[in-house]
C-alpha cells in the first residue's frame, strides 16, 4: 500500500472510529437537559436519579471522543503537511473557535455540574447541563464548518499556491454547512434517544429500577421520532444539493455509469462491474431517483462517464470518479438503516404516547441500539469516500495533500500503533459501559424526604450521586 493509502486508511479509521463516540454525546446531553428541567420543574426524585445514571454513561463516552479526538488534529500535521498548508488559513479560525469557545464551554460547564451540586442553585446547575448540551452542539457546528469547506469550497482566494479567506461569513453561510449541520444533529438526538431507550428497554424487560427507566423510556421515544424524521427529511434536501454541489458523488451513489433517462429510477441494489461499467443486475423503483433529485417524476440525473469527461475538460487528464463500490453501498447501507430506525421510532412513539409498552417493542428497541450507528457511520463513508479523488473538492486532489517526507514504514508503524491503542481504548469504554448499565442507578440515596429535597435544592443530594458514582477516588477526596 502506498503512503497515500495508508495516510488515508488512518485518518479515515480514527474519523469513524471518533464518530463512535460525538453524537452521543450531543444527543444524551441534551437528553441530560431535559431531564433535569423536568426534575427543576417538578421535584421529582426519578428524574434526579435518571439523570445521575446517564450522566455517567455520558462521562465516559464524552472521555474517549476527546482522546480520540486529539489524535485526528496531529495528523494534519504529520500525515497531511501539505493539506494543511493548503487550507490552513481558511481551516485556522472555524477549529481555533471549535477549541476556545465550544470544547471550552462544553468542559467547564461539564465541571461545573458534576461538581456544583453542593454550591450552585438549582436555576444556575440546570443552566450548567444546557450550556453542556450547547458546547458539544457548536463543537459540531464549527468541526463542519471546516468540512463544509472541503466539500463546497467558498470564501476564499488563492495566494501563494494556498487558499487565503477572505469572507469568513461566507465560510459560515456554505449551504453544505446549513445542510449538513442540522442533519448531524439530528441524527446525534436520535442516536441518544435511541441509545436510552434501548438501555431503558434492558431494564424494564427485567423490571429492575421501572420508576427510573419508565419516564427515559418515554422521553426517549419522543427524542427518537423527532430525530429519525428530521434525518430523513434533512438527508432528502442534502442529496438534492449534491445535484449541484457535487454531481460526481451523487452518481457514484447510484453507480449511475451514463446518464440516466428523463424519469430516473432509484437502484434499490444492484452488482457493479467497474471495469466494464456496468451494473448487470439491478432492482430498482420507477421515477424515485427523479423525485429524490427534483421532487417530481422527470429530471436526468448526469452519469459517471459523462461527468469525468467533464472534469477532465476543466481540471485536466484523470481519472475523477470516486470509489463507486463504496460510496453506492455506503449510501445503501445509510437508506436502509436510517429509514428502519424512523419507522420503528414512528411505532414505537405512537404506542408510548397511547400509553402502551408491549415487551416486544422493548426487545426492539435493544436490537435497534445498532441502527443509528450503522446509519452515521455509512453517511460518513458516503461523505467522506464519495468526494474523492479531492481533499477539497474542485481545488487539491488527495494524494497532493499528504506529507511527502513521511515515509510507508512510519506509516505502518502509527496505523498498527493506534490500532492496538483504539482496540484498547474501545474495551475499556464497552466494559464501562456495560458495568454501569447492568449495575442501573444507584440503590443507596440520601436519606431526606422529597419535602426535605425541594426545601434545600441540590445540596445533599448532588453530593450523595457523586459520591455512589464510583468516580475517581480524588474526586472523593474533593469533598
Amino acid at each position: 500500500m502506498t503512503n497515500v493509502g495508508l495516510a488515508r486508511l488512518q485518518f479515515g479509521g480514527t474519523l469513524l472510529y471518533h464518530f463512535l463516540f460525538v453524537p452521543l454525546t450531543i444527543g444524551l446531553g441534551l437528553l441530560i437537559a431535559i431531564l433535569e428541567t423536568f426534575y427543576y420543574r417538578s421535584h421529582n426524585d426519578v428524574y434526579r436519579k435518571a439523570m445521575q445514571f446517564w450522566m455517567k454513561i455520558y462521562l465516559v463516552n464524552f472521555a474517549v471522543g476527546v482522546v480520540t479526538g486529539i489524535i485526528q488534529e496531529f495528523q494534519f500535521g504529520t500525515n497531511w503537511a501539505d493539506f494543511s498548508r493548503f487550507v490552513g488559513d481558511v481551516f485556522g479560525a472555524p477549529l481555533a473557535i471549535e477549541t476556545l469557545m465550544a470544547f471550552f464551554l462544553e468542559s467547564t460547564f461539564l465541571g461545573v455540574w458534576i461538581f456544583g451540586w453542593e454550591k450552585l442553585s438549582p436555576k444556575v446547575h440546570l443552566f450548567a447541563i444546557w450550556m453542556v448540551a450547547l458546547g458539544s452542539a457548536m463543537s459540531a457546528f464549527w468541526i463542519l464548518a471546516a468540512n463544509s469547506f472541503m466539500q463546497e469550497p467558498v470564501g476564499f482566494v488563492f495566494r501563494h499556491g494556498r487558499t487565503e479567506m477572505v469572507n469568513f461569513f461566507a465560510v459560515l453561510a456554505n449551504p453544505q454547512l446549513w445542510l449538513e449541520f442540522p442533519h448531524t444533529l439530528f441524527g446525534a438526538i436520535a442516536t441518544g434517544s435511541i441509545f436510552m431507550a434501548a438501555v431503558s428497554s434492558y431494564h424494564l424487560i427485567r423490571h429492575t429500577n421501572d420508576e427510573v427507566f419508565e419516564p427515559s423510556f418515554r422521553i426517549a421515544m419522543i427524542g427518537a421520532l423527532i430525530g429519525s424524521v428530521s434525518v430523513f427529511i434533512l438527508g432528502h434536501e442534502q442529496a438534492q444539493h449534491l445535484i449541484v454541489a457535487q454531481p460526481m458523488k451523487m452518481a457514484a451513489s447510484e453507480a449511475l455509469w451514463h446518464t440516466s433517462p428523463i424519469h430516473a429510477p432509484w437502484t434499490i441494489v444492484g452488482t457493479i462491474d467497474t471495469k466494464t461499467h456496468s451494473d448487470p443486475f439491478v432492482l430498482q423503483i420507477p421515477y424515485l431517483l427523479s423525485i429524490l433529485a427534483y421532487n417530481r417524476l422527470s429530471g436526468r440525473v448526469t452519469g459517471l462517464l459523462e461527468l469525468n469527461h467533464l472534469y477532465q475538460l476543466r481540471y485536466g487528464p484523470g481519472n475523477y470518479m470516486p470509489p463507486i463500490v463504496w460510496t453506492f453501498w455506503a449510501f445503501r447501507t445509510m437508506i436502509f438503516a436510517g429509514t428502519t430506525m424512523m419507522l420503528i421510532a414512528i411505532i414505537g412513539a405512537y404506542l408510548t404516547i397511547k400509553g402502551k409498552r408491549p415487551r416486544w417493542l422493548l426487545v426492539l428497541m435493544e436490537w435497534t441500539l445498532i441502527l443509528p450507528y450503522l446509519s452515521n457511520t455509512a453517511g460518513w463513508v458516503m461523505t467522506e469516500v464519495g468526494r474523492q479523488p479531492w481533499a477539497v473538492f474542485g481545488l487539491l486532489r488527495t494524494p497532493d495533500g499528504v506529507s511527502p517526507t513521511v515515509s510507508v514504514s512510519e506509516l505502518w508503524t502509527t496505523v498498527i500503533g493506534y490500532g492496538i491503542l483504539y482496540l484498547s481504548i474501545a474495551a475499556a469504554a464497552v466494559y464501562l459501559f456495560l458495568l454501569i448499565i447492568h449495575q442501573g442507578p444507584s440503590q443507596e440515596q440520601g436519606q431526606e424526604s422529597e419535602d426535605e429535597s425541594s426545601k434545600h435544592g441540590y445540596l445533599l443530594h448532588g453530593h450523595e450521586s457523586l459520591r455512589h458514582a464510583k468516580l475517581p477516588a480524588q474526586y472523593d477526596d474533593m469533598h
